[in-house]
Formats: structure tokens, sequence, C-alpha cells
């Protein structure tokens, strides 16, 4: 009786005989895997549609230009700063080395203010008295700058006359 089943098939209200269905011709239209067809293989499946390769290249390479180029202007802007500060590290020890062969009738301590000056003869001194408080009296020929003894005994320049 189960046989019997699958041998008759009703579709509305018609009997379809399995048995005079072409098997072979069956096979011709249908594949045998039908997911990886290049097309829809039903009535109801999606349309698919091929890509425009170049399309998605040409986007592809755009977006990697653009994400390289970002990319490389921040290294550059991170090189730039190490360049600046690399040159302030520099005139820093320039400083240090020209206030270190001046004369320093003193013991400089770390974060204190101290002015450089110049002599007549062109030596440098050292001096905890800033140019506004000599009046008229200044023993020295020219103010060159006001200066702080950093912790690295290097000298940052607070304000400068003609350094």
């Amino acid at each position: 009786m189960i046989f019997h089943l699958f041998q008759k098939y009703t579709m509305k209200g018609k009997e379809i005989d399995v048995d005079s269905i072409d098997l072979e011709k069956l096979r011709e239209k249908t594949a045998e895997a039908p997911g990886l067809l290049p097309y829809a293989h039903t009535v109801g499946g999606v349309a698919i549609k091929p890509e425009d390769k170049g399309k998605i290249k040409g986007r592809a390479v755009a977006s990697m230009h653009e994400q390289t180029h970002m990319q490389l202007d921040q290294i550059y802007q991170q090189m730039q700063l190490l360049a600046t500060q690399a040159e302030k590290i520099k005139t820093r020890m320039e400083i240090s080395e020209r206030i270190y062969a001046a004369e320093i009738p003193f013991e400089p301590l770390q974060g204190k203010i101290y002015h450089l000056y110049q002599r007549e003869s062109g030596k440098d001194v050292l001096s905890m008295i800033g140019p506004n408080e000599w009046g008229r009296s200044c023993p020295f020929h020219a103010f060159v700058a006001t200066l702080r003894l950093l912790a690295d005994h290097t000298w940052e320049v607070q304000s400068e006359n003609n350094l």
C-alpha cells in the first residue's frame, strides 16, 4: 500500500503517473549542486548579478591608498614632532655648554632662575640678579638670557636677548 502511494501523486486534483516520467530528461533539466550555480535555480530565487570586478578592485585600491596615506601622514607628523624635540634638546645642550663655560661664582640649584650676561671681554657670567634689578649700575656689557636649571643639569631658556 505504501508503494502505491509513491506510484501515483495528485497535483490539483490530477493524478500523475510517476512511472511515465522520463528520468533522463529530468536529469538534464536539474542541477547536481544547485547552490553552486551562478544564477538563481528557482523562480523565487534571489537574482544573482555578476559584479564588475574592475569596479570592486578600483574601490579597494582607492581605499587602500587613502588608508596608507593617512598612516604615512601620521608617521610624518610624529617624525616632525621628534625632530622638533631633538632640536630643542640640542639647543638646550648648546646653551648648557655655553653656561658651563661661563664664570659661575655660586652653586646653581635645580629649578631656580638665573641670568646670563656678557662682559666687555666677551666672557659670559651667570648671575642671580635679573636685568631689571641692577638699576643704572649693571656691571656687564650685555644681557644674554634668563634661564632655569633643569633636573638633568641642562638649562631652559625663559627669555633671551641675543642668544
